[in-house]
This record gives C-alpha cells, structure tokens and sequence, in this order.
C-alpha cells in the first residue's frame, strides 16, 4: 500500500506559506474577532469590526427609527470585511472554479481569466440581487424624486450603509488578491483600472452623499459586467458559444445611456432644484454648482472612456472574425484545387490512353483484343486461300511480320510486347 505524498511545506512567514495559507490566517483573524465576543470586555471592541457604527435614533410618526452616518470608525468595518471578502474568495476559488478548470484544461492564459470571471459572476449575482432588494424595500425605484429630494442623505438605514461597507471591503480585497492569485505583470495594469473605478465610484457615492444615486447606478453596472463574464465563461468552455457577447453589448450599451440621463437628471436638475445649496462639508451638504459639475464630468469622462474601449473592443472582435473567415475561405479554395488536381490525375490514368504522348496498352483492353483478332484473321486468310505449296513461305512471312510487331511493341509497353510473344506460329497455322 502506497503512502500518500505529503504537500511540500514552506517556512513559516515566507512568501510562498502567505500565498498559500491567506485565507487561512485570514480565517483565524475573523475567529479571534468572533470569540472575542463571549467576553464581556473585549465585546464592545468586536462590534466595532462586525456591525456598522455612528447609530442615531430619529423620531417619527410610527415612532423611532435607528439611521447611521459614516465616520472614521467605518474604516475597522471594512477591514474586518475585507477578511471575509478573503475568505469567500477563497471557497468559490476551491470549491467551484479549480474543479471546473480540471475538466477544460485550459491555457494558463485563459485559466486566469477563467478564474477571474468565475469570481466577478458570483461577486455580481449576489450584488444585483441584493441591490435590487434595497431599491425596492426602501422605496427608490418607485419614487424617483426621492433620489434628489431632501438632500443630503446623510442618515442611512442600515441596510443600505451595510451594502457599501460590503462593496468597498470586496473591491479592496481585490488588491492584495492580485498577488496572493499571482496574477500575470500583463493583466495587472487592466484589472487596476477598473478596481480604482469601482472604488472612486462608491466612495465618492458614499461620502458625498449620493447613496441613492449610487445605487442604481450600481444595479446597472452589475448587469451588463454580470452578463459580460458570463459569456466569457461559455466562451472559455465552447470557444464557438458566442451569443451571450451579443445580449452584452446591448446591454452595455442601453446601461451607459441610462446611467448619462439618470445622472444628468438628477445631478444636473435635481439638485440644481434643491433650496439648501450651500458648502457645508460638517453637515454634508455639497450642493454647489462647481460640485455638481465636477461630478458630472467625473460621470461622462468614465462612461466616454468605457465606450471607448468597448469600441475598441468590438472593432477587435470584427476584425478577428473576420480574419478568421478568410482564412477558412482560402483553405477551402486550396483543399478544393488540391481536390480537382487529384482527381484529373485520377480520371486520367483510369482511362489512361496516353502517358508522356504514348499510347500504354496495358490500359487499352480494346488495343490488344483488336491486336490478337488481326493476327488470327491473317492466319485463317493465309491457311485457307493459299495452294499448300506457298503455305511454307506464307509462315516464313508471318514469322518476320510477328517479329517486326514485337519489336514495335516494345516501344510502346513492356506489357504488350510480353502479349505479342505469346502468340506462335503452329496455332496459326492449324
């Protein structure tokens, strides 16, 4: 019985044992955290890491409901969940994408890709789905003016503070995961850009006050991305599955359109509506002209630059299509020349009366028969019309015609002057 092979151990605090070990000791942060409040004493200190901070209680008619506002505080929330981000990773990268990539055996290219899209889908599907639960339980889609009226938003409901403490935790994570994921020098640059995005995007949309703006503007995003990497799944499993790019560049084109005219209305005459449009950064109003503009421009120069390389993307795709297409349509013409060249060739030594000029008898059937007929006819000519006597001499002559025919049969095919000696002067004479 075999022994199994252990896995190679690296020293303790090297590189290669943070690699391969970050979600464990991960793991062990966010459990000294949880046992931490059993104890009385360090209790309050674990529900700064675990639940959102700077409560306030704001009276109502139904009576009193708990807002939250941000702070300083809300920088050891998102570190916490940044381990939990770490750990998630971590699960959906064991447990699902690497016994997918066994059965497809990729290319170490397409096997970081792969691996990338498989989290950014799961990453997306629960995003969406819990966007769009606080849209709808808070009333934002059907109530439009809300996103605009009494602004500043400053107090949030719980919900909806948690859910931006949740997005600003994943998209940091993905910092340190491109090196604990060894990513390529060639992808890092790309996925940089759009992990700064995300994050100016939802920390602007959270520290100025624009939480529900953000919001569906996040629903939108999340849609098209979702669908985006979707098809790169099927692509990487079927590279002929490309129908999902198609439903993805309507979508994304239908988002940056709806993200425009959502922001131009409500940043640029919303607001622009609102009575309380003085600087005053203490109770987080930024309702000023110059606010509103950079904001604006900060919008479209983000979206004019995802058209610009979904454009560029697009025009890439085209051109390997059809680069590809004429490659298919130049081998087929060379397959189908190459085709007729050997079938002539074919149809030629089939019927095959002529090689070089010659005639070759061994493909003429109708050459011998016709060959052997004329010599028996001169013989029964020459046994019956001829007196005896001239019967010798007739052979004498027949011989020497035979011999002028199979030398002149060996100029023309081995085969035949072979046929030609067969034939012997008693039977004619018979």
């Amino acid at each position: 019985m075999a022994f199994r092979r252990r896995a190679k151990s690296h020293p303790l605090f090297s590189q290669e044992f943070l690699i391969h070990n970050h979600a464990d000791v991960g793991f062990c942060l966010v459990l000294c955290v949880l046992v931490a409040l059993m104890f009385e004493v360090t209790a309050k200190t674990a529900f700064l890491f675990i639940l959102p901070q700077y409560n306030v209680s704001v009276p109502t008619a139904d009576g009193e409901i708990v807002l939250y506002h941000y702070g300083l505080k809300d920088l050891v929330t998102i570190l916490f969940y940044i381990f939990i981000a770490i750990i998630l990773h971590a699960v959906v990268q064991e447990y699902a994408l690497d016994k997918i990539n066994r059965r497809l055996h990729l290319s170490k290219i397409k096997h970081s890709k792969f691996n990338e899209s498989g989290q950014l889908v799961a990453f997306h599907i629960a995003s969406m789905a819990w966007c769009l639960y606080v849209l709808a339980t808070e009333g934002y889609l059907s109530n439009p003016k809300s996103l605009w009226e009494n602004y500043p938003h400053v107090h949030l409901p719980f919900q909806v503070k948690f859910f931006y403490l949740c997005q600003l935790s994943y998209w940091l994570h993905a910092l340190p995961e491109l090196y604990f994921q060894k990513v390529r020098k060639e992808e890092i640059p790309r996925q940089l850009q759009y992990i700064s995005l995300y994050l100016v995007h939802i920390a602007g949309a959270y520290l100025l006050n624009l939480t529900r703006l953000g919001l569906i503007l996040l629903l939108l995003q999340y849609v098209a991305e979702f669908l985006f990497h979707m098809a790169r799944l099927f692509y990487f499993t079927d590279e002929n599955n490309e129908k999902l790019f198609n439903a993805w560049a309507v979508v994304f084109v239908v988002s940056r359109l709806f993200t425009l005219t959502l922001s131009v209305l409500v940043i640029g005459f919303g607001l622009a509506r609102v009575e309380n449009q003085a600087f005053d950064p203490e109770k987080g109003n930024f309702n000023t002209l110059l606010f509103r503009m950079c904001v604006l421009l900060l919008v479209c120069f983000s979206q004019a630059w995802m058209m610009w390389r979904f454009i560029h993307f697009q025009l890439r795709r085209w051109r390997e299509y059809w680069n590809e297409q004429s490659a298919r349509k130049k081998a087929a013409a060379a397959a189908a020349a190459t085709h007729g060249k050997q079938q002539l060739k074919t149809i030629k030594r089939e019927s095959g009366y002529h090689e070089n000029g010659v005639v070759k008898a061994e493909n003429d059937p109708k050459l011998l028969q016709h060959t052997k007929q004329s010599c028996l006819d001169f013989a029964a000519t020459g046994a019956i019309c001829l007196p005896r006597q001239l019967r010798g001499s007739l052979l004498k002559g027949a011989q020497s015609s035979l011999h002028n025919l199979a030398s002149s049969c060996t100029k023309l095919s081995s085969h035949r002057v072979a046929y030609c000696r067969t034939i012997q002067v008693p039977y004619i004479a018979v």
